[in-house]
């Protein structure tokens, strides 16, 4: 080659060098969905595909990073805006960590969980857990949470009655109106819901668009919340069926439950259990049958004080067919199932340790006893295995679970393995508050009640209120900042497959209603009363609240009545009766439309999420897929905005196509009215109304 020849080359690369647009971090992308992973659920020693997206044109090299080192990547493929560069990856048996260098020029960038930074940061790093896969039924579903007691009454016939026994000092209550608000003390009041009520409202929930149902405890309990749990081989009988009934109410003034004879019958009578149990199969199937899942609602931290292993109630101390129970007697085969302090205290020790201190929660004591825990691995095979068929567990405070944090990490590693191998479908998530890290390594929780990157970053943001409705933050009302910051902090804990199957709420049975949020009333039933838990509420906050919630990364999960309107300041007003016959209709129409459009676009579901805008009270977000790419606008202002909004970067084109309407909600209400916004140099203008949310999709002309 010629000296001229080189000179012409070195001039024909300054050039082209001076023609680069200037470096543009709205083009850079990656995750762990699919288009970018590739297996995305890989297995160990798999070799892995990574891509990463840049403007076309725009950037001189890609590094991956992986374990200090850097790895060249390769374009492989320019499509529409966007080159994509790939590298392959060799996994090995363990966690895969990596995170991206661009250079352009002189410019250097990074890319991680948090987008493009001027710094990396190894916790930020994107993660492969080779051997992890999370249920693809899981992925993205619509779950329907069931608080039974208060959801639908189907079978008046196992009603629990009042005076039937005693708990916490004073007899139980059979709530006759079904429309009356909860007590203060709620905990001994039923109104009489059951799996009957669940089976009879099965066209409701899929009508609704519901494929998941998870219910809250369904073992036989003496509460109406059934977290103490008496017999964890058996639904209650006051929920499912009773069919031999005998025995007499507790006398007025009397509180020993050992003359509950009514009561004793209808939880320890195995005809009555196994009846219960039928019809938890009856239920199962039917779901099954309208393509619906069921996950059951896991307490293995404690028990309740009524359970037969403690029997601290005397109920079953002279029932045929049962052990005497740890508090009762010393030589029970139940003894090392608790911590007992007093050893001279039998028979009748209530020397036991309580979970918090509470009596009626006795802790659990796994590191005394092998048959205990052997026991509840047994029970967590039992209900995914036939004939019971459940889809997996919800666990209760499972991070509580034993005397240490290592403890903890090795029962769930076998908890784990004992559910996966009776139902290797089966899904395992986690009620915890605070870092999820250490739990969602692969080999313990599938995924988390996705209160720190979901519940409370969108309701600070809407409402400006903590999910208890105990606090007001102005400062973080409408704080964009803040939501984005909370939104990547914590979902870096989270592989793909995890954050997936993350269970997004906006409202359950330990929190307020968000309904009653959007009120800004701080206080609880017992300082404000219940009637002040539905003033002053703002429909159009919480409808941009579920807009955020079925088009947000994981699964969106409707507490029972939400839909309809329901409120409620925090447990136990949150507990309030789902209602029949006087639902708010246009929410509820809401909901149906807009999980109809969650299923109809599958990038709502499955697709990439990314960060487009932000301003005070408004976060502009796109979910996408290389066939399908939307865009989510939140104005939560009092005020109407006019906003030029970047399109091209979710992948609609830059100088041809439209976003189209799919659903817009105001304060008026909402509306599935197309309108259209043709797209130039890759933007669109478009004015969003008063507390509003829009979902937008790419067209081409």
């Amino acid at each position: 080659m010629d000296f001229n020849t080189l000179r012409q080359i070195e001039y024909n690369r300054q050039y082209m060098a001076t023609m680069r647009p200037v470096f543009n971090k709205r083009g850079l992308f990656s995750d762990g969905t699919e288009e970018y992973v590739t297996p995305s659920e890989p297995k160990p020693y798999d070799l892995v595909t990574i891509r990463f997206r840049t403007a076309k044109n725009n950037v001189d090299r890609v590094f991956l990073i992986h374990k200090g080192e850097k790895h060249l990547m390769f374009k492989t493929e320019t499509k529409g805006e966007f080159d994509f560069y790939s590298l392959e990856l060799q996994m090995n048996n363990e966690k895969a960590s990596y995170y991206f260098e661009v250079r352009t020029g002189k410019i250097v960038a990074y890319y991680d969980v948090r987008g493009v930074v001027h710094e990396p940061n190894e916790y930020y790093s994107f993660v492969i857990l080779p051997g992890f896969r999370t249920p693809e039924w899981a992925k993205g579903a619509v779950m329907y949470q069931i608080y039974v007691d208060r959801f639908c009454n189907g079978d008046p016939d196992n009603d629990v009655q009042t005076g039937e026994y005693s708990y916490i000092n004073d007899h139980v209550h059979q709530v006759k109106d079904w429309d009356t608000y909860p007590a203060q003390m709620d905990v001994r009041e039923f109104y009489g819901g059951d799996l009957q009520g669940v089976l009879d409202k099965m066209d409701y929930l899929q009508d609704l668009g519901v494929e998941v149902i998870y219910f809250n405890p369904l073992f036989v309990s003496p509460s109406n919340h059934k977290y103490d749990i008496q017999d964890y081989d058996y639904i209650d009988p006051h929920f499912g069926k009773i069919v031999e009934d005998k025995g007499e109410l507790l006398e007025e003034g009397q509180n020993e439950n050992r003359f509950a004879t009514k009561y004793i019958n209808r939880i320890s009578n195995k005809a009555n259990l196994e009846a219960s149990n039928q019809l938890f199969i009856k239920v199962v199937e039917e779901a099954h049958k309208r393509g619906m899942y069921v996950i059951l609602d896991g307490v293995f931290n404690h028990c309740g004080s009524f359970n037969k292993w403690l029997d601290k109630e005397r109920i079953y101390e002279g029932v045929e067919g049962y052990e005497k129970g740890a508090y009762v007697d010393d030589k029970s085969p139940y003894r090392g199932y608790f911590q007992f302090h007093n050893e001279s205290d039998w028979p009748y020790n209530a020397s036991y340790d309580g979970w918090w201190g509470h009596d009626t929660l006795p802790k659990l004591n796994y590191e005394g006893s092998k048959e205990l825990y052997d026991y509840v691995l047994g029970i967590a095979k039992k209900w995914v295995s036939p004939p019971y068929n459940a889809d997996g567990w919800r666990l209760d405070v499972a991070a509580d679970l034993g005397h240490s944090q290592g403890f903890n990490h090795h029962f769930w590693q076998d908890f784990r393995k004992a559910v996966k191998e009776a139902n290797p479908n089966a899904i395992i998530l986690a009620e915890h508050y605070g870092n999820t890290r250490d739990w969602l390594q692969g080999n313990e929780w599938d995924t988390v009640m996705n209160y720190d990157a979901f519940m409370e970053p969108v309701t600070w943001f809407l409402t400006g209120m903590e999910k208890h409705s105990d606090d007001f933050r102005e400062d973080l009302l409408g704080n964009a900042d803040s939501f984005w910051g909370a939104i990547k902090h914590h979902t870096a804990s989270f592989s793909m497959p995890t954050w997936q199957v993350a269970m997004n709420e906006l409202s359950n049975h330990d929190h307020s209603r968000f309904l009653t949020r959007t009120n800004h009333k701080v206080g609880r039933t017992n300082t404000l009363g219940p009637h002040a838990a539905e003033q002053d509420v703002n429909k159009a906050v919480f409808r941009e609240a579920v807009a955020m919630q079925m088009t947000w990364m994981g699964a969106p999960t409707i507490y029972y009545g939400d839909e309809a309107g329901v409120c409620g300041f925090t447990d136990p007003d949150s507990r309030r009766t789902y209602p029949w016959g006087h639902e708010d209709k246009e929410l509820l129409s809401y909901h149906k439309d807009i999980i109809r459009l969650r299923r109809e676009n599958p990038e709502l579901r499955r697709g990439s999420l990314k960060y487009v805008d932000s301003d005070y009270n408004f976060l502009a977000y796109g979910r996408f897929t290389s066939e399908g790419q939307c865009l989510i606008l939140i104005n939560n202002n009092y005020y109407p905005l006019e906003k030029e909004v970047t399109v091209w970067e979710i992948g609609a084109a830059r100088y041809s196509g439209k976003m189209v309407t799919l659903l817009q909600s105001s304060e008026k209400g909402y509306t599935l009215e197309r309108k259209e916004y043709p797209i130039h140099a890759g933007k669109i203008t478009i004015d969003l109304p008063v507390t509003s949310a829009t979902i937008l999709k790419f067209e081409e002309d």
